[in-house]
């Protein structure tokens, strides 16, 4: 974010935040060395990256907002779709599932949710539905006590996202501009950890000098004007960090380019998510096709809306409910996702889909010739990095501590709109108030780089090339930065130069 920025000549006493340059020459290469050979460097990274990639983050906070308060109003909005009275007894799932589909003949079955809880509803997913986007799904809400669909909706992704958390997430995704715009949230997320942690290392250096580290967490309300706007702005900074840098962390595991390298990295450690195989055996591949038919009644094993069986001519499948029951009997309670075969030659999948403390992700494959599991995916097997992976965008999305989570989001992004607003009015304040003109401060000037001693520049410029490489949307506007900012320089010198030589 836009910190302080001096107007007053270097070493001024009214400029607390310009470079010590008093005392002897002696002295000075001492003050030159550690951090205060560091600071005037990150300052200007910190300034710069605060003006220009503010923007992004305001827009992303503004809509994270938002989609962190989606969860409780679609809970009200969709209310009626969500919730039924609770009955005596449950309907099989294969007769909630033939209701659906005479109610919605469209498109064909591809997974279905049963109610996990008592008065929720059976959700059964539909794809290739006209009207609905080929990464969306149709979902169908019925009854599981009378059998009777309550509605049907467009959902998206592995959490069941209904439409308002659907187009608040695609806009804090990608402005709803498609891939392009995702562009936008990884500039954002690229560099808000770099802009926080500059912040905190400003702030504390601050402090220290100043001599007031027990007030190092508290704004100072005796401060006016600019100090006052300053206090605020790094106090609230220092509380707001940490949460920050996972925000841009978490937030970059499923970027494009970002995440792609991440994944990369992740597969080659050895510590990407594992999956199920859907492969059944060579024998029973002549099943038939569910993803064929028009409805999921044609298939074996499976009720109409009558709650009938039909039997088929197609070789026996041992429907959805001997599915059901077999992944309750290997431990997968719910909520769970039966994913039907998609073709000849593959198994039901069932997956739990609990994305809340504690975490539910196993799945197991049942062959649905014979209803033997042929596979099997365990959450406590899963590789480290796996794990924190998706402990990590869970907490992100807002899902793993539910409402508490969500709540401690709609902080964090209040808290970045408000350091990127004190961010400008702080280089407003910094303005030349005697030209009278709507101007700005001035910004940290070039070369502080050369400053910094060689052995700590050197692991600078390294780290710094690896982290652009794995993070592209930091590295090439840093790159394209630095390369205006020695352009500039070079012009600069140049005209000097020209006027040294007319005088």
């Amino acid at each position: 974010m836009p910190t302080e920025q001096r107007l007053a000549p270097s070493g001024a006493p009214d400029s607390p935040d310009s470079p010590d340059t008093t005392g002897s020459g002696e002295e000075r290469a001492v003050r030159r060395t550690g951090w205060s050979a560091l600071r005037p460097l990150v300052l200007r990274l910190h300034f710069y990256a605060g003006v220009l990639i503010a923007p992004f983050l305001l827009v992303a906070a503004v809509t994270g907002l938002l989609y962190a308060g989606s969860f409780q109003a679609e809970k009200v909005l969709y209310a009626h779709e969500l919730n039924v009275p609770v009955g005596k007894t449950e309907r099989p799932l294969s007769q909630q599932v033939a209701v659906a589909r005479k109610a919605h003949p469209d498109g064909k079955v591809a997974a279905v949710r049963p109610a996990p809880r008592p008065g929720d509803t059976t959700r059964v997913l539909l794809s290739d539905v006209p009207g609905v986007s080929a990464d969306h799904q149709l979902a169908v809400f019925v009854d599981p006590y009378t059998g009777n669909v309550r509605g049907a909706l467009e959902t998206y992704g592995s959490t069941g996202a209904l439409p308002l958390r659907t187009w608040l997430d695609a806009l804090h995704r990608d402005l709803h501009l498609g891939e392009t715009g995702r562009l936008y949230s990884e500039l954002a997320a690229s560099w808000l950890w770099l802009v926080a942690g500059g912040g905190v290392a400003l702030w504390i250096g601050r402090q220290r000098r100043n001599r007031k580290l027990r007030a190092l967490a508290l704004p100072d309300r005796t401060a006016t004007g600019r100090r006052r706007t300053l206090s605020w702005h790094g106090a609230v900074g220092l509380w707001a960090a940490a949460g920050l840098v996972f925000l841009s962390a978490t937030g970059l595991t499923w970027s494009a380019y970002a995440g792609a390298n991440i994944g990369e990295l992740r597969e080659s450690l050895g510590q990407a998510t594992p999956t199920v195989s859907t492969a059944v055996a060579e024998h029973h591949a002549g099943h038939g096709d569910p993803s064929s038919m028009p409805g999921m009644p044609d298939m074996p094993g499976m009720a109409d809306s009558k709650g009938n069986r039909s039997s088929g001519s197609a070789p026996s499948d041992v429907g959805i409910d001997k599915v059901l029951r077999t992944a309750r009997a290997h431990g997968l309670g719910n909520p769970v996702e039966i994913g039907l075969p998609t073709d000849r030659g593959t198994a039901y999948v069932v997956k739990q889909v609990q994305r809340s403390w504690p975490e539910k992700q196993d799945a197991l494959a049942v062959d649905p010739a014979t209803g033997k599991v042929t596979d099997v995916s365990r959450f406590a097997d899963y590789p480290v990095l796996a794990k924190l992976t998706r402990y990590g965008i869970d907490l992100h999305t807002g899902t793993l501590f539910g409402l508490a989570n969500q709540i401690a989001l709609a902080a964090l992004a209040l808290a970045l709109i408000f350091l990127i607003l004190w961010g400008y009015r702080m280089w407003w304040q910094r303005r030349p108030t005697r030209d009278r003109t709507l101007s700005f401060g001035r910004p940290i000037p070039r070369g502080e780089w050369r400053q910094v001693p060689l052995p700590a520049l050197l692991p600078l410029a390294l780290a710094g090339g690896v982290v652009g490489w794995l993070v592209p949307l930091l590295g090439i506007p840093l790159v394209a930065f630095l390369a205006v900012d020695i352009a500039l320089g070079a012009l600069s010198h140049r005209r000097r130069v020209a006027v040294t030589t007319v005088d």
